[in-house]
């Protein structure tokens, strides 16, 4: 099958045939860029869906795209650019992956909680820094992940967020806690 032909399944609306499609134009790499951009910029949010999908399936996709898309107004675009980033995890997307946690769709902000999680403790820092300037949705992510890290920078936050009035903040910073062992008490025996 051609690119072309491939690229007609890809926006044929039938899940199934778009689906073989993209995987088969994703295993032609960088070769297949130029005909999947204007799919990213078409009016159908399917069509930019399924650009996007394929793109998370390439070994080496185009991370500015992938960014790109977490801002598209489809939901459904930004949870597939989410996806797609948590599968190429790279640490200098984390701070626009950390926007991502403060989206208006809920799908889209636990996908990117997975995807800042995929990057490491070196998403760490940006996670931080964002933090006390977000809103109280974000806030409730951004600790979620910053527990899934285990990482001792931020001890000093999550002892924090344990006196917040948000049972979910308390929750997850207490996940956090317990996670790097320190909620153990020691009692001295007698």
């Amino acid at each position: 099958m051609s690119e072309q032909e491939l690229l007609a399944e890809l926006a044929s609306g039938d899940e199934a045939r778009a689906e073989a499609a993209a995987v088969r134009l994703a295993a032609a790499g960088e070769a297949v860029l130029p005909a999947l951009e204007p799919l990213l910029a078409s009016g159908t949010p399917d069509h930019r869906w399924w650009a996007v999908r394929t793109l998370g399936q390439m070994t080496s996709p185009r991370m500015d795209w992938l960014l790109s898309a977490l801002g598209d107004p489809s939901a459904e675009v930004r949870a597939a650019a989410a996806l797609a980033l948590a599968a190429h995890p790279a640490e200098d997307v984390a701070p626009l992956l950390v926007q991502a946690l403060d989206d208006d769709d809920s799908i889209v902000a636990i996908l990117a909680v997975n995807a800042v999680a995929s990057i490491g403790k070196a998403a760490t820092p940006a996670l931080l820094e964002a933090f006390p300037k977000a809103s109280p949705r974000a806030r409730i992510h951004i600790m979620r992940t910053i527990s899934e890290l285990e990482d001792h920078r931020a001890i000093p936050l999550m002892m924090k967020a344990i006196e917040e009035e948000s049972a979910m903040l308390r929750y997850w910073a207490e996940q956090g806690i317990e996670r790097l062992g320190l909620n153990m008490v020691y009692i001295k025996p007698e």
